[in-house]
């Protein structure tokens, strides 16, 4: 995927077990972003931050959501003991992560990855690290959610 492709449509269930589908959210950014594990240490580290930066996100009107291919249950776990407040979305067979190519160098793994998409669906913003290597700074991030507005 380019900056300005269309980004593909999907739903996945959340940490809730509910539906959550992309072009609902049409008409404001969204921010996804891709992760290895629920309660490992780095992308535990990554989802705290944007906890800490919550406010933050909210000011942009963006809706931020995680990705992994952990259970629904297990991302309710990850976010009740963190006080996370993005929901998490369960892609257990890693079709949206194929989709949006957020695979890692290991078969079968999800890459650290973000992308902003835009108020009318189009790919805003996207960087994708498949060696694992942290995401950008809660500010890089905001920015593109700036600029994608």
């Amino acid at each position: 995927m380019k900056i300005n492709d269309p980004a593909p449509d999907f739903t996945l269930k959340d940490g809730n077990g509910n539906d959550w589908t992309l072009s609902d959210h049409r008409g404001k950014p969204v921010v996804l972003m891709f992760y290895p594990g629920d309660d490992t240490p780095v992308c535990t580290k990554e989802m705290c931050s944007v906890r800490d930066h919550w406010s933050e996100y909210q000011a942009t009107g963006a809706e931020v959501v995680g990705v992994s291919t952990n259970s629904v249950e297990s991302h309710g776990k990850f976010a009740g003991k963190y006080d996370l407040p993005l929901s998490l979305l369960s892609d257990s067979e890693g079709k949206v992560r194929d989709m949006y190519g957020a695979n890692s160098l290991l078969p079968g793994r999800t890459a650290r990855a973000e992308f902003v998409i835009d108020p009318n669906g189009r790919i805003a913003y996207q960087k994708v690290r498949p060696i694992g290597l942290f995401r950008p700074a809660d500010s890089d991030i905001l920015e593109a959610i700036r600029k994608a507005q």
